[in-house]
């Protein structure tokens, strides 16, 4: 079958469940993934034929996105800050709210000033690491930092461990839940944390397609107290960031004005809440003074 059909066909089995533009989104992704070959190519060889056996590979994928699966955990891998990361369901996939976040903390550290852990340059250390997104690109992307991770997960640290390799970068990863953690041992100069958010009431707001795949152990909050993991985090990193010391948080945007609150009774200064490319409130930051 020529594969330009082949896409036509793909594209009208999925538009019951997915718009147009997301439906043929997927296709090019498989198309790179199975086939090496961007839109580009695919227009540049119509000729171009999918075998049998590559249709029933095609078509297993498009079983699997007919019962709304995520395509990254279907190919079991997705794109983070210019990276690679295996992707499965102990972990979530990444999002480009979370390489906004990324930008920011490495825009504000590419050059060492005012940290005191000069053995290492600076020490950062990512909670709720999952796949390992965050604190990876992190690694990658600032050669003077020593980078350490923590999840409650051993599956998703296992996870995470692999992507280190697979990105040719050195991270600490550790076990621990921080909820019940009151030291964390050593001192760092940034802690940066995007951790479970998403409360109950919102659970209509979700995708069917992350409701029934991606884990809910990292996703969701009781409504009556949706700050536990930031009240705590916050309450750790008065104790183990260094003088100047960053924290950062991926947030609810809906809790912009609380998580402001929050962090100014936990004593720290220069407080900035930043919108994502969707305009919403995502992150903040504070400074440990």
């Amino acid at each position: 079958m020529l594969a330009k059909d082949y896409r036509n066909n793909f594209i009208e089995k999925l538009l019951p469940l997915y718009d147009v533009l997301e439906a043929e989104s997927f296709f090019y992704i498989i198309l790179e993934d199975f086939h090496q070959m961007k839109r580009i190519d695919l227009a540049l060889n119509p000729t171009f034929v999918f075998s049998e056996e590559v249709v029933e590979k095609w078509n297993s994928v498009l079983e699997k996105l007919e019962k709304e699966i995520p395509i990254q955990y279907i190919l079991g891998n997705a794109h983070f800050y210019g990276l690679e990361f295996e992707v499965n369901e102990n972990t979530l996939i990444p999002r480009p709210e979370t390489e906004e976040l990324v930008e920011w903390i490495i825009k504000n550290n590419s050059k060492i000033e005012g940290f005191k852990s000069r053995d290492f340059g600076i020490k950062i250390l990512d909670i709720g690491t999952g796949s390992g997104c965050i604190a990876i690109s992190l690694a990658k992307n600032l050669p003077h930092a020593k980078v350490f991770a923590i999840d409650v997960s051993e599956k998703a640290l296992e996870t995470a461990k692999r992507n280190a390799l697979k990105n040719e970068t050195e991270v600490t990863f550790l076990l621990k839940n921080i909820l019940e953690t009151e030291d964390l041992g050593q001192q760092f100069d940034i802690i940066v944390s995007n951790p479970p958010y998403v409360r109950n009431l919102e659970k209509e707001e979700i995708k069917k397609n992350v409701l029934d795949y991606e884990p809910h152990l990292a996703l969701f909050v009781e409504d009556n107290d949706a700050l536990i993991f930031y009240r705590k985090i916050a309450e750790l990193a008065q104790k183990n960031l260094t003088e100047n010391g960053q924290l950062y948080f991926e947030i609810n945007q809906y809790l912009g004005t609380e998580m402001i609150d929050l962090l100014e009774v936990k004593n720290f200064k220069n407080i900035e809440l930043r919108k994502d490319i969707y305009e919403n409130d995502r992150m903040i930051f504070g400074r440990k003074v």
